[in-house]
């Protein structure tokens, strides 16, 4: 199904700022991965294979010129991390189109770290061995996506103004390794009063009549509302936040035309930030078994980690994910509405490749510290409260275990200067050691500073913890807050500086814990892979950048990270074929509706269809609503798509053998749906024996939905 192309694209020509007016653009485009029969990306966990959709993935793009013709794009987009490959093409792909004007270094992209989207989009094999290797569908329709983003918010540039607020979101977060970030000191933790970032920063983007154009904001919190059961794509909470707010601002906006997700003019990215150990999953983590709460330095259940689970606010996850999504959701709304600190000043950038294993930091008391290569040690297998591993690893593991120390070696066996740089982290995988048939981690990561004037953006490529994002924050700060005048400063005359980490920025390197947390080798410690040193050696690089920043000079590029992508193993099958069932179509209804519903109760369907890898539908959709508007001419409006938070759809094998599938297509009925009468429509592709793709469609009978007795 086709979604009219209505309000996406601007086609205004190109013009110039003046003052602390900004050429602005912003941009939306689907990245939805495929919707069967690819593992999930972020828990990592075997068989957690997509099955339908919750609701889209997008990416959001974001463009900033100012009166020098500066420019810089940063873009938020609902995967679970990005990739150097992905940075590498997408920057290829818009200088095939743009020449030098979008480059390595002016270019950020943040993933939003939602763990419900298709895996196999990552060139280091670690993070593809559960999704059976590389998945060329998953890295193209990001790619794709991203690049579609930008062209879009690079074709609707006009004049406007960027505005900042914050605010406090006290309910929507808590701290997943308490036990770690108390072994912070005490003086430092009594700069806070909470153990996880409860501010949420926004930047708000209007155009030069003060008309709304878009807004991100960062929040601390994981996209892990919805947990490893999950088979539906879905950008969690984050991703439920941004759809409301952008149906609320579209629809305000144009209250006479139905504004259907992804499509509207106004965009709303809620981007990741220093969430590394923050879970949405509020009442905290309990044994499934039992209910009494879990052991707070191992999160196990009688010596066990399979049944400690941190539980949302809701009644099951997708009631979770509403409710935090919705939280953030209005507080966005709050401080949008609130936002009167202008910002001001030049637009720069700098960028620098780092090799992050052979670092070394001055320490206070004058030691030399350095960094390690990668290694993950035994607590990552325990996985986390929102996602238990497998086996018998626990998290705050500091010693070894024979068993699993031969299966390591077997693998790999860690040298003893490994073993010594990163203790005290028991080395479950040598991964920097680790190069068959490809390089398991990375090795160089990008470290990224976009200013705007006085809002600093810093491109982490991980997961920061609450007190690692602190502390890098209040370091840039203090470097951009003493420029004497030259670019920013924090005093009286000039507007203070507002520095916010993006994370999980233009390539992934797991997590970034404090040394005092990595002693206690919980989840986050034991996926620093660097050693206890990651974040000095973190601090250390991007103190040289602000500095080059400040200075107004360009850093060194650094090493060139390693291109992958003609090394990639996809162990994964394809599509076989389709067959419907003897005296079936592709996209006849096989659950017809109910004649008659009220809005709040359920209508669901059933088609028979192929397999959505067929046709990932890609800016379309595998169903529609629609509501009969002219009986006469036989016109429907489209009210709801896949995209739409009031369905969901399903997917399901029902004989391998011969190629059935159906599709289960549910809608919620909205509280203020019309009157009227109503039908769902199906569409997907099939494949043959002879590997042809062919489109089809499929509709149900006409329903009624009626108005709710008063």
């Amino acid at each position: 199904m086709d979604i009219p192309e209505k309000a996406i694209y601007c086609n205004q020509t190109s013009v110039k700022s003046t003052g602390d007016t900004y050429v602005l653009g912003v941009g939306i485009a689907d990245v939805t991965g495929p919707a069967a029969e690819v593992n999930m990306m972020g828990y990592a966990k075997l068989g957690q294979d997509s099955g339908g959709i919750h609701f889209r993935l997008f990416s959001r793009a974001f463009i900033v010129e100012d009166t020098s013709g500066n420019r810089v794009v940063f873009v938020s987009a609902d995967i679970c991390m990005v990739d150097q490959a992905v940075k590498t093409q997408v920057v290829a792909r818009l200088q095939e189109k743009y020449g030098d004007l979008y480059t390595t270094e002016n270019v950020l992209i943040s993933g939003t770290h939602t763990h419900s989207g298709p895996g196999g989009h990552l060139q280091y094999l670690l993070y593809t061995i559960t999704a059976q290797g590389f998945n060329w569908q998953s890295f193209n329709v990001i790619v794709d996506g991203i690049v579609r983003s930008i062209q879009r918010a690079h074709s609707c540039i006009r004049k406007g103004h960027i505005y900042y607020n914050k605010g406090m979101l006290v309910d929507a977060s808590i701290n997943r390794s308490p036990s770690a970030y108390l072994n912070n000191s005490a003086e430092e933790r009594s700069k806070y009063q909470y153990d996880t970032d409860k501010e949420m920063h926004l930047l708000k983007f209007v155009d030069t009549k003060d008309r709304p154009l878009g807004l991100i904001t960062w929040f601390a919190v994981h996209p892990t509302s919805m947990n490893n059961t999950n088979s539906l794509i879905s950008g969690d909470n984050k991703g439920y936040a941004s759809l409301l707010t952008e149906s609320h601002i579209n629809n305000a906006m144009n209250a006479s035309e139905i504004n259907l997700p992804g499509h509207g003019p106004f965009v709303a990215a809620f981007a990741a930030t220093n969430l590394g150990d923050v879970s949405p999953n509020i009442k905290g983590p309990h044994c499934a078994d039992t209910g009494l709460p879990c052991d707070i330095q191992t999160s196990t259940c009688g010596g066990k980690n399979g049944n400690c689970f941190a539980i949302g606010p809701g009644k099951d996850m997708f009631e979770s994910t509403k409710i935090i999504g919705e939280r953030q959701y209005a507080k966005a709304i709050e401080l949008f509405e609130g936002a009167t600190e202008p910002v001001s000043g030049p637009v720069k950038f700098v960028h620098q490749h780092v090799d992050m294993t052979s670092i070394e930091i001055e320490m206070p008391d004058g030691k030399i510290a350095r960094t390690c290569k990668p290694a993950m040690g035994y607590s990552f297998a325990a996985g986390t409260v929102d996602g238990p591993g497998a086996f018998d690893f626990k998290q705050g593991t500091t010693t070894s275990n024979l068993f699993w120390n031969l299966v390591r070696d077997f693998i790999s066996k860690p040298s003893q200067d490994l073993i010594d740089c990163q203790a005290p982290k028991p080395i479950l995988l040598a991964t920097g050691q680790m190069n068959f048939p490809y390089p398991w981690q990375p090795t160089i990561v990008p470290l990224q500073i976009l200013q705007i004037g006085n809002i600093v953006l810093t491109g982490a490529p991980g997961e920061f913890t609450t007190m690692s994002g602190r502390r890098l924050r209040s370091m840039i700060g203090k470097i951009m807050s003493q420029s004497n005048g030259n670019i920013i400063r924090d005093d009286e005359n000039k507007t203070r500086v507002h520095v916010i980490l993006a994370g999980l920025s233009n390539a992934y390197s797991s997590y970034v814990a404090t040394f005092e947390e990595y002693q206690i080798q919980r989840y986050e410690g034991a996926s620093t892979i660097y050693g206890p040193h990651t974040l000095d050696a973190y601090l250390l690089k991007f103190s040289e950048l602000a500095q080059h920043l400040v200075n107004g000079t360009t850093p060194e590029p650094g090493p060139d990270p390693p291109n992958l992508l003609n090394r990639q193993i996809s162990l994964r099958p394809g599509v076989v074929f389709d067959t419907p069932p003897h005296s079936k179509h592709f996209g006849d209804c096989i659950l017809q509706p109910e004649e008659e519903y009220k809005p709040g109760s359920t209508v669901v369907v059933r088609f028979i269809s192929g397999h959505p890898r067929n046709d990932l539908m890609t800016e379309k959709s595998f169903l529609t609503v629609e509501r009969l508007i002219d009986e006469k001419n036989g016109t429907y409006q489209v009210i709801s798509t896949d995209s739409s938070l009031d369905t969901k759809f399903f997917w399901k094998r029902t004989n391998i053998i011969l190629g059935h599938s159906e599709a289960i297509i549910s809608w919620e009925i909205p509280l203020d749906t019309k009157p009227g009468l109503y039908r769902i429509r199906h569409f997907g592709a099939s494949k043959n024996f002879l590997q042809s793709i062919k489109s089809y469609s499929g509709q149900t009978n006409l329903f009624k939905v009626i108005g709710n007795s008063s």
